[in-house]
């Protein structure tokens, strides 16, 4: 079975008689028996480990799991119950094993009454589904954990993995995993690298009975900072994690992206560059949703682009951002196995004032379907100084759609084909909402910029039955390799739909 080692929180030196017990020797604390749990504790461990230069973690993985292929990987399982799964709290968790590209080891502790213990590594909890498996392999630790939802009259799901580098995922209830939160990104496409901070440790809150949450405490570690992050998962019809973290920088930080949500989009109805495929369509996310500080809903259409596209939304005090998929049909993409149609929509809210930055796009080219080549994140524009102390929140709802949305029409449909002549290129772009059946305002009027570049041909068909009005124009990109698009649908003066945005490169 997996083993509890006890530990109390008396003290923050470092214990070297723990190294022997735990594979991750970066945990600069001492954690010893019967002491109560303080959080507080946790942002003094990252706030010692800053003071301090990095360490990578040491890798002792056996080469009998660091070689094995995925398929391999995901043969792995638990032999024993998940912990907590037995005495009806609504929720429980199982300890990943590591493995495949999952190396990095991470130390897990339950906190119960109060009290902290350690989860121990044993090889004879888990069936790897293959021979040969090497002797003494001693405590190894874990990779991360999954969370698994045992309330309500349904079957139990998991709902949550939080696993690799400063990654978690979560879904709703009848939902596959898709879209991944980073609980903290730097220097992405950095000419220098980005830089992947890992967590070290995690302390798990025994959820009480009947309140269908639970509260993880986390230790992040990097070259450039060190953090402490509080997760509160709560799963469902829709589930809300809410994130509170504090960094602690070693040095300035000129880039750092918080809210960080990546996805994969191959090929749409927007494009389809080379997609030899008898689907239809291949994307865990459609677009990106914005709630600017201003109040204005914008929403930008995912494509994979041939070479990597950077974009910024300057903004103020953000209300929301996050990656939807709006597709909801199985006819959408006529996939039987990935049922992308069942992808959550991730939609942060950021709680307090987030001040000036902005939301970037990375829209990195791809030619296989398993590559995250979707991030965006917030980007504050001050950067964060060397020993400072850094605190932001957020909500995220992981969902089929987010709670809040636009009082508008939004775009349903963005399609792009061959245009009239030349390198002209053709859209159409759909817009839905109540507003457009039967009653359309008569000084309905479509409102397209085009920079640079030119536009042409801009027709409006309207669908009364469907509820739909689609704008088509050729845009004439002339020598151009990049034009921004704007468009929107007003009446009387004011907006009758959200923003739509899109950047077109050969």
């Amino acid at each position: 079975m997996l083993a509890y080692i006890g530990v109390s929180v008396a003290g923050l030196a470092y214990a070297p008689e723990l190294r022997a017990q735990t594979p991750q020797a970066q945990i600069y604390t001492r954690l010893g028996d019967n002491q109560r749990f303080d959080p507080s504790i946790v942002a003094a461990l990252a706030r010692q480990l800053a003071s301090k230069p990095f360490v990578q973690p040491q890798n002792n993985l056996p080469d009998f799991f660091s070689n094995l292929t995925y398929e391999q990987y995901v043969a792995i399982k638990s032999r024993q119950a998940p912990i907590w799964g037995s005495e009806g709290r609504g929720i429980a968790f199982e300890p990943l094993h590591r493995g495949f590209v999952f190396t990095n080891a991470v130390d897990l502790y339950v906190v119960e009454d109060g009290g902290v213990r350690r989860v121990g590594y044993e090889s004879a909890s888990f069936d790897y589904g293959r021979p040969n498996l090497p002797n003494d392999i001693g405590d190894i630790g874990f990779s991360g954990f999954r969370l698994i939802s045992t309330s309500g009259n349904g079957k139990p799901f998991d709902f949550a993995i939080v696993q690799g580098a400063t990654f978690f995922r979560a879904i709703a209830r009848g939902q596959n995993y898709g879209a991944i939160a980073r609980a903290l990104t730097l220097k992405p496409a950095d000419p220098k690298g980005e830089e992947f901070p890992i967590f070290r440790a995690f302390w798990l809150e025994r959820p009480a009975v009947g309140s269908n949450s639970i509260t993880v405490h986390g230790v992040i570690d990097s070259e450039s900072t060190a953090g402490a992050v509080r997760m509160t998962f709560r799963p469902g019809d829709m589930t809300i994690v809410d994130v509170e973290t504090t960094l602690f920088p070693r040095v300035n930080l000129e880039h750092v992206g918080l809210g960080g949500i990546g996805s994969t989009y191959f090929y749409g109805a927007n494009d389809r560059r080379d997609a030899d495929d008898i689907r239809s369509a291949v994307y865990e996310s459609s677009g990106l949703q914005m709630l600017n500080g201003q109040g204005e809903w914008l929403w930008r259409p995912l494509h994979n682009p041939e070479t990597l596209q950077i974009s910024a939304f300057v903004d103020a005090s953000p209300r929301g951002f996050g990656l939807l998929q709006r597709e909801r049909t199985y006819e959408t993409f006529q996939d039987d196995d990935q049922r992308f149609e069942r992808r959550p929509s991730l939609w942060n809210e950021p709680l307090g004032d987030w001040g000036q930055g902005s939301v970037q796009l990375l829209e990195i080219p791809t030619d296989a379907e398993i590559n995250d080549n979707i991030l965006t994140y917030w980007r504050p524009k001050a950067p964060m100084t060397a020993g400072s102390e850094v605190a932001f929140a957020y909500r995220q709802y992981w969902c089929w759609s987010p709670p809040e949305r636009p009082p508008l029409a939004t775009v349903t449909s963005t399609r792009v084909g061959r245009g009239s002549t030349g390198r002209r290129r053709r859209f159409a772009v759909d817009f839905s909402g109540d507003m457009l059946g039967d009653n359309l305002p008569a000084d309905l009027k479509s409102v397209l910029t085009v920079g640079p570049g030119t536009f042409q041909n801009l027709k409006i068909w309207s669908y009364p039955e469907r509820k739909t009005l689609r704008v088509a124009f050729e845009l004439d990109p002339g020598n151009e390799n990049a034009c921004e698009m704007r468009l929107i649908l007003e009446a009387g003066g004011k907006p009758i739909s959200e923003t739509w945005l899109y950047r077109w490169t050969p």
